[in-house]
């Protein structure tokens, strides 16, 4: 068996092997066939360019009838939208990440009250595509602070960040 670290994530764990990072939900690495190397960040992209037509046509129907705030308003929220659709485009949500395929990891401390911390791993698909894929540490209410400096220490120990 490989050594294994381990430190909580978000929304579950994520494993320091020596050939490749694992995020999963429980904890426990069972059997790596089912873990998913897909990426499904675009159907929730489409899905939120779906959400944004009925927000623009709003702003439409709002400049027909020369109301300038709901026209702002609407057409600043379909915008913001939009901008995030093309922001997240290089994202992934797979769960597993080759180490020979990693270009870089980044860690990004939170701002206090605003964001979590969190590893940004940029690395190479099968595809040949590069790829962003984000690993958000837990906020302040779940004991945030030990557990991102748990994480920190454990990715400095095995080399992937400086």
């Amino acid at each position: 068996m490989e050594t294994e670290l381990k430190f909580k994530t978000k929304t579950g764990f994520c494993h320091i092997l020596t050939d490749k990072i694992l995020l999963t939900k429980n904890g426990i690495i069972e059997n790596l066939n089912e873990l998913k190397t897909e990426n499904k960040i675009n159907r929730l992209l489409i899905l939120y360019g779906i959400f944004a037509i009925p927000v623009f046509y709003l702003a439409f129907k709002k400049l027909q009838s020369n109301d300038f705030f709901g026209t702002i308003l609407y057409g600043g929220i379909g915008a913001f939208w939009i901008y995030q659709i093309m922001k997240s485009r290089n994202h992934s949500t797979t769960q597993i990440i080759e180490r020979n395929k990693i270009h870089n990891v980044e860690f990004k401390p939170a701002e206090r009250f605003l964001t979590r911390s969190y590893f940004k791993v940029d690395f190479e698909q099968n595809d040949g595509k590069i790829k962003r894929r984000l690993i958000m540490l837990p906020g302040s209410l779940n004991n945030g602070t030990k557990e991102t400096e748990k994480a920190l220490e454990i990715m400095k120990s095995t080399g992937w960040t400086t």
